[in-house]
Protein backbone atom coordinates (compact mmCIF):
# COMPACT_ATOMS: atom_id res chain seq x y z
CA UNK A 1 0.00 0.00 0.00
CA UNK A 2 1.53 3.49 -1.17
CA UNK A 3 1.78 5.62 1.98
CA UNK A 4 0.17 8.96 2.32
CA UNK A 5 1.70 11.68 0.74
CA UNK A 6 2.95 14.30 2.89
CA UNK A 7 0.67 17.17 1.92
CA UNK A 8 -2.27 15.16 1.82
CA UNK A 9 -3.28 16.44 5.15
CA UNK A 10 -3.49 19.87 3.83
CA UNK A 11 -6.19 19.24 1.39
CA UNK A 12 -7.78 16.86 4.00
CA UNK A 13 -8.34 19.84 6.45
CA UNK A 14 -9.83 21.77 3.75
CA UNK A 15 -12.09 19.08 1.86
CA UNK A 16 -13.58 16.65 4.58
CA UNK A 17 -16.87 18.37 3.86
CA UNK A 18 -19.15 20.66 5.58
CA UNK A 19 -18.99 19.19 8.98
CA UNK A 20 -15.13 17.41 9.06
CA UNK A 21 -13.38 20.49 7.28
CA UNK A 22 -11.73 23.75 8.81
CA UNK A 23 -9.64 26.47 7.87
CA UNK A 24 -5.79 26.24 8.50
CA UNK A 25 -4.45 27.12 11.56
CA UNK A 26 -1.61 30.01 10.89
CA UNK A 27 1.53 27.63 11.52
CA UNK A 28 -0.01 24.75 9.34
CA UNK A 29 -0.85 27.52 6.18
CA UNK A 30 3.08 28.34 6.65
CA UNK A 31 3.87 24.64 6.18
CA UNK A 32 1.48 24.10 3.68
CA UNK A 33 3.07 27.11 2.00
CA UNK A 34 6.49 26.01 2.51
CA UNK A 35 6.20 22.60 0.70
CA UNK A 36 4.60 24.12 -2.07
CA UNK A 37 7.56 27.05 -2.73
CA UNK A 38 9.79 23.93 -2.25
CA UNK A 39 8.27 21.98 -5.16
CA UNK A 40 6.98 19.53 -2.57
CA UNK A 41 3.65 19.43 -4.04
CA UNK A 42 1.99 17.02 -6.83
CA UNK A 43 -0.19 19.18 -9.53
CA UNK A 44 -3.32 17.72 -8.83
CA UNK A 45 -2.60 18.58 -5.24
CA UNK A 46 -2.22 21.87 -5.42
CA UNK A 47 -5.41 22.74 -8.03
CA UNK A 48 -7.07 21.23 -5.22
CA UNK A 49 -5.13 23.02 -2.58
CA UNK A 50 -5.83 26.23 -4.38
CA UNK A 51 -9.71 25.60 -5.52
CA UNK A 52 -10.76 24.11 -2.03
CA UNK A 53 -9.60 27.64 -0.69
CA UNK A 54 -11.53 29.70 -3.28
CA UNK A 55 -14.84 28.31 -2.05
CA UNK A 56 -14.41 28.26 1.43
CA UNK A 57 -12.39 31.98 1.20
CA UNK A 58 -9.24 32.45 2.61
CA UNK A 59 -9.10 33.55 6.48
CA UNK A 60 -6.70 35.83 7.60
CA UNK A 61 -4.82 33.11 9.98
CA UNK A 62 -4.27 31.48 6.72
CA UNK A 63 -3.02 34.33 4.46
CA UNK A 64 -0.90 34.98 7.32
CA UNK A 65 0.75 31.66 7.06
CA UNK A 66 1.03 31.53 3.51
CA UNK A 67 2.52 35.09 3.55
CA UNK A 68 5.10 34.05 6.49
CA UNK A 69 6.30 31.06 4.35
CA UNK A 70 7.03 33.23 0.99
CA UNK A 71 8.50 35.77 3.25
CA UNK A 72 11.06 33.21 4.41
CA UNK A 73 11.65 32.29 1.20
CA UNK A 74 12.18 35.40 -0.77
CA UNK A 75 15.27 35.91 0.84
CA UNK A 76 14.54 40.19 1.13
CA UNK A 77 17.46 41.54 3.39
CA UNK A 78 16.08 42.92 6.99
CA UNK A 79 18.55 46.04 6.59
CA UNK A 80 16.97 47.48 3.31
CA UNK A 81 14.33 50.45 4.57
CA UNK A 82 11.49 51.36 2.82
CA UNK A 83 8.37 53.77 4.02
CA UNK A 84 6.20 52.86 1.89
CA UNK A 85 5.20 48.97 0.17
CA UNK A 86 3.19 49.22 -2.62
CA UNK A 87 1.62 46.22 -4.48
CA UNK A 88 -0.04 46.35 -8.04
CA UNK A 89 -1.78 43.02 -8.97
CA UNK A 90 -4.59 44.13 -11.00
CA UNK A 91 -3.78 45.78 -14.04
CA UNK A 92 -6.15 48.50 -15.11
CA UNK A 93 -8.84 48.01 -18.13
CA UNK A 94 -11.19 51.05 -18.03
CA UNK A 95 -8.17 54.03 -17.33
CA UNK A 96 -4.92 54.08 -17.39
CA UNK A 97 -2.75 53.47 -14.03
CA UNK A 98 -2.53 57.03 -12.73
CA UNK A 99 -1.35 55.76 -9.19
CA UNK A 100 2.38 55.29 -11.02
CA UNK A 101 2.56 58.92 -11.46
CA UNK A 102 1.20 59.04 -7.27
CA UNK A 103 4.26 56.90 -6.75
CA UNK A 104 6.93 59.00 -8.33
CA UNK A 105 5.69 62.49 -7.16
CA UNK A 106 6.12 60.96 -3.48
CA UNK A 107 9.48 59.46 -4.53
CA UNK A 108 10.41 62.67 -5.64
CA UNK A 109 9.67 64.12 -2.44
CA UNK A 110 11.67 61.74 -0.34
CA UNK A 111 8.97 58.76 0.39
CA UNK A 112 11.38 55.45 -0.19
CA UNK A 113 8.66 53.16 -2.17
CA UNK A 114 8.68 49.92 -3.23
CA UNK A 115 6.04 48.16 -5.73
CA UNK A 116 6.05 45.06 -6.77
CA UNK A 117 2.87 43.61 -8.78
CA UNK A 118 1.97 41.13 -11.80
CA UNK A 119 0.88 41.33 -15.33
CA UNK A 120 -0.53 39.25 -18.15
CA UNK A 121 -2.29 37.08 -15.96
CA UNK A 122 -5.69 38.54 -16.93
CA UNK A 123 -6.31 39.51 -20.97
CA UNK A 124 -6.52 43.30 -22.17
CA UNK A 125 -5.14 44.35 -19.23
CA UNK A 126 -2.94 47.20 -19.09
CA UNK A 127 -0.48 46.50 -16.04
CA UNK A 128 2.21 49.00 -14.25
CA UNK A 129 5.45 46.82 -15.29
CA UNK A 130 4.34 47.67 -19.08
CA UNK A 131 4.10 51.26 -18.17
CA UNK A 132 7.33 52.01 -15.92
CA UNK A 133 9.49 51.75 -19.43
CA UNK A 134 7.87 55.17 -20.19
CA UNK A 135 9.73 56.65 -17.33
CA UNK A 136 12.87 54.88 -17.79
CA UNK A 137 12.44 52.61 -15.07
CA UNK A 138 12.78 48.21 -15.26
CA UNK A 139 11.81 46.22 -12.99
CA UNK A 140 14.69 45.01 -10.67
CA UNK A 141 16.08 41.41 -11.12
CA UNK A 142 17.59 41.17 -7.48
CA UNK A 143 17.77 42.98 -3.84
CA UNK A 144 21.03 44.62 -4.99
CA UNK A 145 19.25 46.55 -7.65
CA UNK A 146 16.69 47.29 -5.35
CA UNK A 147 18.58 49.18 -3.25
CA UNK A 148 20.44 50.25 -5.22
CA UNK A 149 16.99 52.19 -7.46
CA UNK A 150 16.13 53.14 -3.86
CA UNK A 151 19.16 55.34 -3.08
CA UNK A 152 19.03 56.59 -6.22
CA UNK A 153 15.40 57.59 -6.97
CA UNK A 154 13.72 56.53 -4.07
CA UNK A 155 11.37 54.28 -6.00
CA UNK A 156 11.93 50.14 -7.11
CA UNK A 157 10.00 48.14 -8.54
CA UNK A 158 9.78 43.93 -8.54
CA UNK A 159 7.93 41.68 -10.02
CA UNK A 160 6.17 38.69 -8.43
CA UNK A 161 8.29 36.24 -10.76
CA UNK A 162 11.61 37.49 -9.26
CA UNK A 163 10.02 38.54 -5.83
CA UNK A 164 8.69 34.39 -5.80
CA UNK A 165 8.68 32.25 -9.14
CA UNK A 166 6.78 30.32 -7.49
CA UNK A 167 3.75 32.16 -6.50
CA UNK A 168 4.52 33.98 -9.84
CA UNK A 169 3.32 30.70 -11.81
CA UNK A 170 0.45 29.92 -9.64
CA UNK A 171 -0.72 33.45 -10.30
CA UNK A 172 -0.44 32.87 -14.19
CA UNK A 173 -2.44 29.57 -13.40
CA UNK A 174 -5.50 31.82 -13.82
CA UNK A 175 -6.43 30.55 -17.29
CA UNK A 176 -5.84 27.10 -16.40
CA UNK A 177 -7.91 27.18 -13.30
CA UNK A 178 -10.58 29.64 -14.30
CA UNK A 179 -10.53 31.55 -11.31
CA UNK A 180 -8.72 33.77 -8.82
CA UNK A 181 -6.90 32.11 -6.63
CA UNK A 182 -5.80 33.06 -2.73
CA UNK A 183 -2.14 33.18 -4.36
CA UNK A 184 -3.51 36.77 -5.80
CA UNK A 185 -4.74 38.10 -2.55
CA UNK A 186 -1.60 36.96 -0.35
CA UNK A 187 0.96 38.49 -3.01
CA UNK A 188 -0.59 41.83 -2.36
CA UNK A 189 -0.17 41.95 1.23
CA UNK A 190 3.64 40.41 1.05
CA UNK A 191 5.23 43.35 2.24
CA UNK A 192 8.68 41.44 1.81
CA UNK A 193 10.46 44.98 3.19
CA UNK A 194 8.44 45.04 6.93
CA UNK A 195 7.68 48.62 5.78
CA UNK A 196 5.85 50.51 8.41
CA UNK A 197 3.33 52.04 5.56
CA UNK A 198 1.55 49.55 2.73
CA UNK A 199 -1.38 50.05 0.54
CA UNK A 200 -2.86 47.96 -1.57
CA UNK A 201 -5.79 47.83 -4.26
CA UNK A 202 -9.28 45.51 -3.98
CA UNK A 203 -12.04 45.52 -6.49
CA UNK A 204 -14.44 43.32 -4.54
CA UNK A 205 -14.84 45.22 -0.94
CA UNK A 206 -15.56 42.14 0.72
CA UNK A 207 -11.70 41.36 0.46
CA UNK A 208 -11.26 44.75 2.29
CA UNK A 209 -11.80 43.82 5.90
CA UNK A 210 -10.07 40.51 5.46
CA UNK A 211 -6.55 42.35 4.12
CA UNK A 212 -6.74 44.47 7.02
CA UNK A 213 -6.94 41.95 9.38
CA UNK A 214 -4.06 40.18 8.03
CA UNK A 215 -1.94 43.24 8.05
CA UNK A 216 -2.64 42.93 12.01
CA UNK A 217 -1.98 39.70 12.35
CA UNK A 218 1.92 40.29 10.78
CA UNK A 219 1.98 43.02 13.10
CA UNK A 220 1.82 46.10 10.02
CA UNK A 221 1.62 49.65 11.65
CA UNK A 222 -0.20 51.78 8.90
CA UNK A 223 -2.21 50.01 6.47
CA UNK A 224 -4.47 50.63 3.99
CA UNK A 225 -6.99 49.05 1.44
CA UNK A 226 -8.44 50.91 -1.63
CA UNK A 227 -11.83 49.58 -2.95
CA UNK A 228 -9.77 51.51 -6.31
CA UNK A 229 -10.34 51.25 -9.99
CA UNK A 230 -10.19 48.34 -11.43
CA UNK A 231 -8.80 46.59 -8.12
CA UNK A 232 -5.81 49.11 -7.98
CA UNK A 233 -4.81 51.14 -5.64
CA UNK A 234 -6.03 53.93 -7.02
CA UNK A 235 -8.83 56.67 -5.99
CA UNK A 236 -11.39 56.86 -8.40
CA UNK A 237 -11.95 61.02 -8.53
CA UNK A 238 -15.31 60.85 -9.74
CA UNK A 239 -16.63 58.86 -7.14
CA UNK A 240 -16.64 57.79 -3.78
CA UNK A 241 -14.11 55.17 -3.31
CA UNK A 242 -14.41 52.73 0.13
CA UNK A 243 -11.65 52.19 2.38
CA UNK A 244 -10.34 49.94 5.12
CA UNK A 245 -7.25 51.36 7.70
CA UNK A 246 -5.09 49.46 10.33
CA UNK A 247 -3.64 51.85 12.70
CA UNK A 248 -1.36 49.65 14.64
CA UNK A 249 -4.29 47.42 16.84
CA UNK A 250 -7.18 49.54 15.45
CA UNK A 251 -8.90 49.02 12.54
CA UNK A 252 -11.57 50.86 10.80
CA UNK A 253 -13.62 51.85 7.84
CA UNK A 254 -14.25 55.45 6.13
CA UNK A 255 -15.15 56.71 2.77
CA UNK A 256 -13.10 58.88 0.30
CA UNK A 257 -14.70 61.78 -0.88
CA UNK A 258 -14.63 62.60 -4.21
CA UNK A 259 -12.70 65.30 -6.65
CA UNK A 260 -15.03 65.70 -8.76
CA UNK A 261 -18.74 66.73 -8.48
CA UNK A 262 -19.68 65.03 -11.55
CA UNK A 263 -18.52 61.40 -13.19
CA UNK A 264 -16.36 62.16 -16.12
CA UNK A 265 -16.69 60.85 -19.45
CA UNK A 266 -14.43 58.29 -20.23
CA UNK A 267 -11.35 58.93 -22.34
CA UNK A 268 -9.67 56.10 -24.99
CA UNK A 269 -6.93 54.59 -23.12
CA UNK A 270 -3.01 55.44 -24.40
CA UNK A 271 -0.20 54.70 -22.07
CA UNK A 272 1.63 57.71 -23.65
CA UNK A 273 -0.46 60.26 -21.85
CA UNK A 274 0.74 58.80 -17.93
CA UNK A 275 3.89 60.37 -19.33
CA UNK A 276 2.84 63.40 -21.28
CA UNK A 277 0.50 64.40 -18.26
CA UNK A 278 4.06 64.43 -16.11
CA UNK A 279 5.74 66.87 -18.82
CA UNK A 280 2.63 68.97 -18.76
CA UNK A 281 2.32 68.29 -22.77
CA UNK A 282 -1.29 67.25 -22.27
CA UNK A 283 -4.34 68.05 -20.25
CA UNK A 284 -6.11 65.26 -18.52
CA UNK A 285 -8.91 65.79 -16.22
CA UNK A 286 -9.49 62.64 -15.01
CA UNK A 287 -5.69 61.51 -14.91
CA UNK A 288 -4.95 64.78 -12.64
CA UNK A 289 -7.63 64.03 -10.65
CA UNK A 290 -6.85 60.70 -9.86
CA UNK A 291 -2.90 61.50 -9.09
CA UNK A 292 -4.28 64.54 -6.71
CA UNK A 293 -6.91 62.27 -5.18
CA UNK A 294 -4.56 59.24 -4.49
CA UNK A 295 -1.31 61.47 -3.10
CA UNK A 296 -3.75 63.03 -0.63
CA UNK A 297 -4.91 59.94 0.41
CA UNK A 298 -1.59 58.49 0.71
CA UNK A 299 -0.36 61.75 2.48
CA UNK A 300 -2.79 60.88 4.91
CA UNK A 301 -1.87 57.28 5.36
CA UNK A 302 1.57 58.41 5.78
CA UNK A 303 0.61 61.29 8.23
CA UNK A 304 2.05 64.30 6.48
CA UNK A 305 -0.83 66.50 7.16
CA UNK A 306 -3.46 67.21 9.87
CA UNK A 307 -6.29 67.12 8.25
CA UNK A 308 -8.13 65.92 4.70
CA UNK A 309 -7.74 69.48 3.68
CA UNK A 310 -4.19 69.71 4.09
CA UNK A 311 -3.63 66.60 2.15
CA UNK A 312 -5.00 67.61 -0.82
CA UNK A 313 -3.61 71.23 -0.21
CA UNK A 314 0.18 69.61 0.04
CA UNK A 315 -0.60 66.98 -2.85
CA UNK A 316 -1.78 69.84 -5.41
CA UNK A 317 1.22 71.71 -4.65
CA UNK A 318 3.44 68.52 -5.09
CA UNK A 319 2.31 68.15 -8.48
CA UNK A 320 2.69 71.60 -9.58
CA UNK A 321 5.85 71.71 -8.68
CA UNK A 322 6.87 68.71 -9.86
CA UNK A 323 9.60 68.45 -11.98
CA UNK A 324 8.45 67.58 -15.46
CA UNK A 325 11.69 67.38 -17.32
CA UNK A 326 12.87 64.48 -15.05
CA UNK A 327 11.81 61.76 -17.09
Amino acid sequence: MSLEHPFAPFVRILGKGKQGSRSLSQSEAREAMQMIIDGLVEPEQLGAFLMLLRVKEESPEELAGFIEAVRGRCCAPEGLQVDLDWSTYAGKKRQLPWFILTSLLLAENGVRVFMHGARGHTPERIYTEDCLSLFGISACSDWGQVAESLDTSQFAFMSIETLSAEMGRIINLRPVLGLRSPVHTLCRLINPLRASHTVDGVFHPAYGPMHQKTAQLLGVENGLTIKGDGGEAEIKPDTECDLQWTRGSDYSVSQWERYFPRRLVKQELDTADLLGLWRGQITHEYGEGAVISTLALLLKLLNKADSDKGCYKLAQTMWQERDKDKY
